[in-house]
């Protein structure tokens, strides 16, 4: 009988452990789920995926079919990261060095859970707080290697905001600085043999206490500018490639030859190899194709009749493409690697129109370039919008609003978003994010350190590099309003020859340097036009910024809800109105001023801010939680139409 009690006695005790540790684990996974309440919410928050969010392929210029995807839960915790008294803002680089050595050394539990890709800061991240350029950021997660991958692995980030250190299973694999664009390692090598495979993040970011280009994150949002960003912000993935394997792919439009340049860089050791690209001609069975060196450039030509279909706003049409790596062989050709892509064939130049004015042409024709200004900030996700739905419907919005063109401002986006620019027949300029100060006094550039400059120049050839095939981006634009203003002949120039098929605006607003293939103005609220040019056309940068702040929508009214504050409205516009009737009439006013632009001072472009309400700034064509269009969305399109068609 004693053992009978010692039996039942431990048989409870093992269910009550067992119901105890379920519940726990239960109560782990249901705390993993939650998202932090955040000021506002979009409506596509609910629809994110707490298990693997953003599972859409990440580089849509060059899909392979294998691919396995790392967003999800991970574990994180927050370090100091001890710089001592020296000032960052002296000189980023120096830090870095002296610091990038240092690990964690802890494998034991971190603090919580995050979810990725959303920074810390977002409330979908499920954690919400800031993280000061005093401290680290780190991340971990396990994963397994699919049983079948053979040949090499790489691991992508999309984007992480700033400089990272990644180890794989202890290993120091490498790291990167920059916050905008992919970067990826060959972890191979660090890989156990089976099983588990351990990844390790560490992430600092200075925000705006360093010289790096950040664009509109500050560490104290105000006005028009933002929440900072910190840590992995883009989808993270794993993707086998063989021993040697297709690198990046360049493809560079030419209508007036009629074909497509083909450009091929490739890791590992080419000999015997040829690179083999063909393109499906839509409706006529026809199949075009070519092949070339690897490293070297060849030209896929359009046949007579087959095309070129060109690409414009009115007519997206797009290409598919393949391109393999082949061994030649004794009896047949053996393919390598193979990765399909797709193009646009459009042409983006500055000439004369009949009236000897100089216009932006596309393919050939005058065309007065029309959109919104766009920050690219969410509520809930911050830098990074809660699914792809969620990023079309930006997309959408300002191609019904019947506009052609967005600008894309100090921000880049993750790839798929300019996947859907080029399917949906959208223009972009797209701007590079701004960094360091403005110029003082008299001078209209400001001196930077060596290390400042060459990070600069280092991300903006990034920059150009990840977007150089998407049809939609028609011009880049180095420098907003003077922030970070360096050395603008030299940039300017390198910019226009490392990417001779679209224009350049070197200086957005501001300071003028006469360089680049616009002159640009910026003109608060009314538009306004710059004087012409014989050679430039004349656009105008950014205008408008009517604000009308929305009751229940609005950012300042729901930050006070949450911190149980009756502070006065901090709402920021540049003229702020009291109902959408007077809005629409001072919007139109703005329209018709723009005509009389465009036919009697040459203005080629313009940009009206914005199309969403960003935090306080509440001058958007939209709520920030893009709720509500503060327009009559068809009557608005059909006001900005008529400056279309005023161009011979």
């Amino acid at each position: 009988m004693p053992d009978m009690k010692k039996y039942f006695a431990v048989t409870i005790c093992f269910v009550l452990t067992a119901i105890f540790m379920v519940m726990n684990v239960q109560h782990a996974r249901a705390a993993e789920a939650q998202p932090v309440r955040g000021p506002l919410d979009t409506r596509w928050a609910a629809d994110v995926d707490r298990e693997v969010p953003w599972q859409e392929y990440p580089r849509p210029q060059m899909v392979r079919a294998g691919w396995l995807n790392l967003n999800g839960q991970w574990e994180y915790e927050i370090t100091k990261a001890n710089p001592g008294k020296k000032l960052l803002r002296d000189d980023i680089n120096v830090y870095l060095m002296k610091y990038n050595s240092v690990k964690k050394g802890d494998d034991g539990p971190m603090s919580g859970s995050i979810l990725v890709p959303f920074s810390i800061e977002s409330s979908i991240s499920g954690v919400m707080r800031q993280v000061s350029e005093r401290e680290y950021l780190w991340y971990r997660r396990s994963f397994e290697v699919p049983a079948e991958w053979k040949g090499r692995v790489l691991l992508h980030f999309e984007a992480v905001d700033w400089e990272t250190v990644v180890w794989i299973n202890g290993k120091k694999i490498g790291g990167h600085r920059g916050g905008y664009t992919p970067f990826s390692f060959d972890i191979t090598d660090a890989l156990n043999p089976g099983g588990e495979q351990k990844i390790e993040v560490r992430v600092w970011d200075p925000s705006d206490m360093g010289r790096q280009p950040r664009g509109k994150q500050v560490q104290n949002p105000h006005g028009i500018y933002y929440t900072p960003v910190t840590g992995i912000w883009g989808s993270v993935w794993i993707e086998p490639v063989p021993e040697t394997y297709i690198k990046r792919v360049m493809l560079t439009p030419d209508i007036d030859n009629g074909c497509v340049r083909v450009g091929v860089e490739t890791e590992g050791d080419t000999t015997g190899m040829t690179i083999a690209a063909s393109v499906p001609v839509p409706g006529s069975g026809k199949l075009i194709s070519d092949h070339g060196v690897p490293g070297e450039t060849f030209e896929l030509h359009f046949p007579a009749g087959t095309g070129p279909e060109l690409w414009s706003p009115q007519n997206p049409a797009l290409y598919d493409i393949q391109i393999q790596l082949v061994r030649d062989g004794y009896d047949e050709r053996e393919t390598v690697d193979s990765v399909d892509s797709y193009f646009g064939m459009r042409k983006i130049e500055v000439k004369n129109d009949s009236a000897g004015t100089p216009r932006l042409f596309l393919n050939g024709s005058p065309v007065f370039m029309y959109g919104p200004l766009d920050q690219g900030f969410w509520p809930d996700g911050i830098y990074t919008p809660p699914t792809e739905e969620a990023l079309k419907f930006d997309i959408d919005t300002t191609l019904k609003l019947g506009f052609n063109m967005t600008r894309k401002h100090v921000k880049v986006e993750p790839r798929r978003w300019y996947y859907w620019c080029d399917r949906l027949g959208l223009l972009v300029w797209q701007d590079m994010p701004n960094g360091e100060s403005r110029p003082t006094g008299d001078d209209k550039e400001i001196t930077r350190s060596e290390s400042s400059a060459n990070q600069f120049e280092a991300e903006l050839k990034s920059m150009i590099d990840m977007l150089y095939n998407h049809p939609s981006i028609v011009m880049w634009v180095p420098f907003n309003e003077s922030w970070g203003q360096f050395d603008t002949a030299r940039i300017t120039k390198w910019v226009s020859e490392y990417d001779p098929s679209r224009l350049v605006n070197s200086a957005s607003g501001w300071f003028d340097l006469g360089v680049g293939d616009v002159k640009d103005i910026h003109h608060y609220p009314d538009p306004a036009a710059p004087e012409q040019e014989p050679d430039r056309a004349s656009v105008l940068g950014e205008f408008g910024g009517l604000g009308l702040p929305v009751q229940g929508h609005n950012w300042e009214q729901a930050l006070a809800s949450i911190n149980g504050s009756n502070a006065g409205a901090k709402n920021w516009g540049y003229r702020n109105l009291e109902d959408t009737q007077e809005l629409f009439r001072q919007y139109a006013g703005m329209v018709d001023a723009l005509k009389l632009l465009i036919t009697g001072k040459g203005l080629s472009a313009a940009v009206y801010t914005q199309i969403t309400d960003v935090e306080v700034e509440i001058n958007g064509l939209l709520t920030y939680d893009r709720e509500v269009c503060k327009f009559d969305a068809g009557e608005f399109a059909e006001k900005n139409r008529t400056l279309y068609g005023l161009l011979k």
